[in-house]
C-alpha cells in the first residue's frame, strides 16, 4: 500500500491549543494580562454595556441578575454572533463601537460553555487587542468556572459564569439599602451626642 501524508503536527491536545498556548505567551510577555494596566470597576455605574449574543442563554441570566440587584441601572445591549466564522472580527467591531459611543460605564462581555471550538472567537488577537485598548472597564464572564478565553486574562476582571459578571458589574441594592440604614444610625447617634455635649 501506499501512504501518502498531507499535513503533520506534533501530537497531544490539538492544533487549537497550541495555537492558544502560543498566543496566551505572546500576549502575556507584552504585558497585555498585567493587573497594573487593568482598569478598577466603577461602584456606581451609571449605564452597564453587554456584548453578547440576543440568542444567548447567558444573556438571560445576566439580564435577570442584573435587574434582581439594581433595577434602576440602564443597560445598552451590543448584539454579536459568539462563535461560529467571523466571530472574533464582530466581537472586536463591537467594542470598538462601545469605545467610540462611551455611553457606559463598565461593560460585560459573556456567553454560555462550550467547547474550545465553540469559544473560540474569545480567544483571537483581535477580540484581546480590543478588550486591552478599551477605556471603559470590561468584565469577561465566558463558559462555565473552567473554560479560560485569552479574553479572560486581558479583561479588566474574569468572571468565573456570566451570572458571576453581572454581580461584579453593578452593586445590590439591598447592600445599598442596609449601607444606608447603617449611615443614617450612625448619623444620628453623632447628631445626638453633638446635641447632649453642647447643652451641657
Amino acid at each position: 500500500f501506499q501512504l501518502s501524508v498531507e499535513n503533520l503536527r506534533r501530537s497531544g491536545l490539538g492544533a487549537l491549543y497550541e495555537a492558544f498556548e502560543k498566543l496566551k505567551s505572546r500576549l502575556e510577555q507584552e504585558g497585555l494580562f498585567d493587573e497594573a494596566r487593568k482598569k478598577p470597576l466603577p461602584p456606581f455605574p451609571r449605564q452597564i454595556g453587554i456584548v453578547t449574543s440576543p440568542a444567548a442563554a447567558a444573556l438571560r441570566d445576566v439580564l435577570t441578575t442584573l435587574r434582581r440587584r439594581m433595577p434602576g441601572i440602564p443597560i445598552v445591549l451590543y448584539p454579536v454572533p459568539v462563535q461560529g466564522e467571523g466571530a472574533g472580527a464582530k466581537i472586536a467591531a463591537a467594542l470598538d463601537v462601545v469605545e467610540q459611543r462611551r455611553e457606559c460605564d463598565v461593560l460585560i462581555l459573556c456567553r454560555g460553555g462550550g467547547s474550545i471550538e465553540d469559544l473560540w472567537a474569545f480567544n483571537e488577537e483581535s477580540v484581546a487587542r480590543a478588550i486591552a485598548a478599551s477605556p471603559i472597564p470590561v468584565i469577561c464572564g465566558i463558559g462555565h468556572e473552567t473554560d479560560f478565553t485569552i479574553a479572560d486574562f486581558v479583561a479588566d476582571r474574569r468572571a468565573p459564569t456570566p451570572t458571576a459578571a453581572a454581580e461584579m458589574a453593578g452593586p445590590n441594592r439591598i447592600d445599598v439599602a442596609q449601607r444606608l440604614l447603617n449611615l443614617k444610625s450612625r448619623l444620628l447617634r453623632q447628631l445626638a451626642q453633638t446635641l447632649e455635649q453642647r447643652m451641657q
